[in-house]
């Protein structure tokens, strides 16, 4: 297994979506498929723009291939997702992926937030990186939030 120190993370460039949807739908948690987040609205289109109209996320590369990212909804003041390929968890990509979103969300807010199952493997990930203020937000999901020390 290559080490953490063989991944790098960089800010994404519109050419990296396909591989931020690969990831995306290749999780074991919270699996969504291509039709399943184009019914909520999250295409391809969408991140392209996104990612061209402000810096909001961050992918992880390892020989070449997108291995994880993390995107923000920096007017929203959020964590929008973070996700790594299941081959390259337990690394601390996701916890580098993870703190670059949170210095960009607090240079602009004070408090963030994001939502997760529960009961998920991401929702204690979460607490473990200090996102607390634990609330229900139905359907199993929770919103965690963190604040700038």
């Amino acid at each position: 297994m290559r080490s953490l120190a063989d991944v790098t993370i960089r800010p994404a460039r519109p050419h990296d979506v396909e591989g931020i949807f690969r990831v995306r739908t290749s999780v074991r948690e919270n699996v969504l498929t291509p039709a399943d987040l184009s019914a909520l609205g999250i295409t391809p289109a969408v991140i392209r723009d996104m990612i061209i109209s402000a810096p909001c996320a961050w992918v992880a590369v390892d020989q070449g291939e997108i291995v994880g990212f993390s995107m923000i909804d920096l007017s929203e003041a959020c964590l929008f997702a973070a996700f790594v390929l299941p081959t390259h968890e337990s690394r601390g990509i996701g916890k580098r992926l993870v703190g670059l979103a949170e210095d960009a969300l607090f240079a602009h807010h004070p408090h963030l937030w994001l939502e997760t199952s529960a009961s998920s493997r991401a929702a204690s990930f979460y607490r473990h990186l200090g996102w607390g203020n634990e609330t229900d937000v139905g359907r199993g999901d929770i919103r965690l939030e963190k604040s700038r020390d």
